[in-house]
């Protein structure tokens, strides 16, 4: 099946590891031209040059993504540079793990609001494409109880409202928006490499707990985002895709 995605511009925040260098990966695959960004120079330069060697234009910045300026700043020069903005993801994230004060503003400043700023830097190229595409993403934590009290879930399962209330917002316009739940995802550059290496009981509690009997795949969940992102998926807006391996156990409805 043709994605539609040769030609098409995606920024992709936070994209120089794991999930998010996953999905940077299949999108150039699929002929999409892509800018991303992280934290660390060295690893945003490697990954645009291993994007740039599947054929497509390919460009990367080191950005602090909690600067109220220089990552809107960056998004917008992204689309500039790029020729135009057809798909937008953050995969920028936190979670410090503690139900304090400090716990919740970690969350917030360095995943919700980047999350916000990115989009609505966005905008504005997203609103001029034909086949404009955001895509938010979530965590299984945040549709069923994990770990106990977490800013993390909490602001996780924000997202998902957030990104409803944006595709009620912009359908009329062509503009959709989606949100990838995924549960619990294996890279080995992650965040489940270094808990499977010095937390290997926890670990393995967790994939005992999921009916396929093992973690995603960087791949899976970026085939999957990639579907939705593209024109191909033009119909889905508003969506919350739970991509777990049946490890939540509430009905998906």
């Amino acid at each position: 099946m043709d994605l539609g995605l040769k030609g098409k511009k995606a920024i992709l925040a936070g994209a120089n590891a794991s999930i998010g260098l996953a999905v940077a990966r299949v999108l150039a695959a699929e002929g999409c031209d892509i800018a991303l960004c992280g934290r660390t120079p060295a690893k945003v330069d490697a990954a645009v040059a291993e994007i740039a060697g599947l054929g497509v234009k390919a460009i990367g910045g080191a950005v602090d993504v909690t600067d109220a300026e220089s990552y809107p700043d960056w998004v917008a020069s992204a689309a500039n540079e790029l020729g135009g903005c057809d798909i937008f993801i953050s995969f920028v994230s936190a979670n410090p793990g503690v139900d304090t004060p400090d716990g919740w503003m970690t969350v917030f400043t360095a995943d919700i609001l980047p999350l916000v700023r990115g989009i609505q830097a966005a905008l504005p190229a997203l609103e001029k494409s034909d086949a404009g595409s955001i895509v938010t993403i979530s965590s299984t934590g945040a549709v069923e109880e994990f770990m106990g009290p977490q800013p993390y879930n909490a602001l996780k399962a924000a997202v998902i409202n957030y990104t409803s209330a944006l595709a009620q917002k912009y359908a009329a316009q062509g503009l959709r928006a989606n949100c990838i739940t995924p549960g619990p995802v294996f890279t080995s550059d992650g965040p489940w490499a270094y808990i499977k290496a010095n937390m290997t009981e926890f670990h393995d509690s967790i994939v005992s707990q999921i009916p396929m009997g093992r973690m995603g795949t960087g791949e899976e969940v970026a085939k999957a985002i990639a579907f939705v992102a593209s024109p191909a998926c033009r119909y889905m807006t508003g969506a919350n895709l739970v991509i777990d391996g049946a490890f939540t156990k509430r009905v998906q409805f």
